[in-house]
């Protein structure tokens, strides 16, 4: 068997720093698995019909598995960590929850005063990309990851600008521009993990 069919080992990583890959994956196929799937089955003129569960159930599915490997890898990287660093870590995943119960407050607020169909369904999955995206931006910043700031930009910036296509128009755009940010940024983590090691 030759080297170039072996996997690439895993980079040892130093004390605080964050390895996004799993987490980048997840978020990636949820992304392209749910709001492709809803992509697809949504509009006037559906290209495939799906039940109306499906695209959720895969998203959340997707989300679910990022979130824990995203916790799992945090929480390995504060082992060790010094105070300053570990209270960064739990301030960043306050940040979270803080974020999500402002968006649920907004679009619950906004749908409640403006009588608009389908208002949360535009909402909802791009203002939580706006509200991932901010937060990446933030995590970056404050890890010095300039991987996942620029990730951040990308989420917030596709994000917001998808809510000009209206559906099914968001969802292309959550699918292709969304999951393919993860893509690339699960392509380039493990380069910039062993960087770090140099």
């Amino acid at each position: 068997m030759s080297t170039a069919t072996l996997p690439a080992p895993t980079p040892a990583l130093r004390v605080g720093e964050v390895d996004n890959r799993a987490t980048y994956v997840s978020f990636g196929l949820a992304y392209v698995l749910g709001h492709g799937a809803a992509a697809l089955s949504r509009g006037d003129d559906p290209l495939v019909a799906l039940p109306g569960w499906l695209p959720m159930t895969l998203l959340g599915i997707g989300l679910a598995a990022g979130t824990a490997y995203s916790t799992a890898a945090a929480l390995r990287a504060q082992r060790g960590a010094s105070e300053p660093d570990v209270l960064s870590g739990k301030l960043l995943g306050a940040s979270w929850i803080g974020g999500f119960a402002a968006l649920f407050l907004a679009i619950t607020g906004l749908s409640s005063t403006v009588d608009v169909p389908d208002l949360q369904t535009a909402l909802w999955p791009t203002g939580s990309g706006l509200v991932v995206g901010l937060l990446y931006l933030g995590e970056g910043a404050v890890r010095r990851n300039v991987l996942h700031y620029c990730l951040g930009a990308w989420l917030a910036l596709t994000s917001s600008a998808a809510l000009f296509l209206g559906t099914p128009g968001l969802f292309w755009v959550l699918a292709v521009a969304g999951g393919g940010g993860y893509a690339v940024a699960t392509h380039l983590e493990r380069a910039r993990l062993v960087r770090g090691q140099q």
